[in-house]
């Protein structure tokens, strides 16, 4: 049976999504973590560092959610710091240089809002993904795994090609944060959603993201995702530096 658009927020949200760090250790061999933007701290909410994908050396970069209440508090709820976007740029520019591809998981309602995040510069960091992201001369994959929410999620979804799992949402905010501002009532969430076109099925005939893959939440469908970005890393490494570059400016400027 089809889903609403709520419910499929409903099950983007799920505390049993499976989580960036779980992708990372299942689909990945080699892996070593890299901490810090080098300017001011580490935000835990972004885990990244090199691997190997079937033998490839790729950059994996991803919005990690707790998976309790401590956890979730200390990484914001999966919502990036303006350290955590310089972080994943210093990843994406170290990967160019060793021609490594980037592949991402965008789990996130958004960036982080806090006063501190302001002050750090919390949109400069995130214009500057978005710059580095565009003019990347190495194969670059987006997987949205649950939430994808405004420039926040887009910093690191600007691939040269964009993938969601079934049950995901892409959108310029959240439901609640839509009913809100237009109608001035939260209660119309639903309304919101499907005013939104937030869900996989609508943003793929968009244009918008490229491919739906199937919910990981065992072994066989880990494999499953693992084989998808093989073969579209080999796909992609077909191309040349300035070919990727080309294509992925005339991808975005579609919309």
């Amino acid at each position: 049976m089809t889903k609403t658009a709520y419910e499929t927020v409903v099950a983007a949200r799920s505390k049993d999504k499976v989580a960036t760090a779980d992708l990372i250790n299942n689909i990945f061999s080699n892996f070593t973590e890299f901490h810090g933007d080098r300017q001011l701290n580490d935000d835990p909410s972004i885990v990244g560092g090199i691997a190997k994908l079937n033998g490839t050396p790729v950059t994996v970069i991803g919005t990690q959610k707790g998976k309790n209440t401590a956890e979730n508090i200390e990484r914001h709820f999966g919502m990036v710091e303006p350290e955590g976007y310089r972080k994943a740029i210093r990843l994406m520019k170290q990967a160019e240089k060793f021609k490594r591809p980037v592949i991402t998981f965008v789990n996130t309602s958004g960036a982080y809002p806090g006063m501190d995040a302001e002050y750090h510069g919390q949109g400069s960091a995130i214009a500057n993904s978005l710059l580095v992201g565009m003019e990347l001369k190495v194969p670059y994959i987006s997987v949205i795994v649950g939430e994808a929410g405004s420039g926040g999620a887009l910093a690191l979804a600007t691939g040269d090609t964009v993938w969601m799992m079934e049950n995901s949402i892409y959108s310029v905010l959240s439901p609640e944060g839509y009913a809100s501002i237009v109608w001035k009532d939260s209660k119309r969430v639903m309304e919101a959603a499907e005013d939104l076109k937030l869900t996989p099925q609508i943003l793929l005939e968009e244009g918008i993201i490229d491919k739906i893959v199937p919910e990981v939440v065992d072994q066989s469908s880990t494999q499953n995702l693992k084989n998808m970005l093989i073969a579209e890393v080999e796909r992609l490494q077909r191309f040349s530096a300035d070919e990727l570059v080309e294509k992925r400016h005339e991808r975005f400027s579609k919309f």
